[in-house]
């Protein structure tokens, strides 16, 4: 199991066909810096493909995910180049569901 202590998205697209070396150079001119255990995500411009890119401490990971049908929710342009998910923010954006609803203020509480 690979471990994620933190999920960070990028606002600008990347392009598919980026290999480990091209998604490395992405991360630290986008974030600065791969820090071990945390996953950045890209998305293709269509939104229909997202990438993964983990630095696990040891060693590089990246894996990619198509939706067959439909697209991934692309982040608001507003968030700035770069944003942080929770962890059920990134569950809910992998199957592309609306993981931008997911956060403190969409809660119900007990008045």
């Amino acid at each position: 199991m690979i471990r994620i202590d933190a999920a960070w998205l990028a606002v600008e697209p990347l392009d598919m066909r980026a290999g480990v070396d091209t998604a490395l150079a992405r991360v630290v001119s986008v974030f600065g810096e791969a820090r071990s255990h945390h996953a950045y995500l890209f998305m293709n411009r269509r939104a229909s493909r997202v990438k993964v890119f983990i630095h696990d401490g040891f060693g590089l990971w990246l894996c990619a995910r198509r939706l067959q049908q439909g697209h991934f929710i692309r982040p608001s342009t507003h968030l700035g180049a770069h944003f942080e998910l929770s962890s059920n923010q990134l569950q809910a954006l992998v199957v592309g569901l609306p993981w931008e609803r997911l956060n403190e203020h969409a809660k119900i509480s007990v008045l």
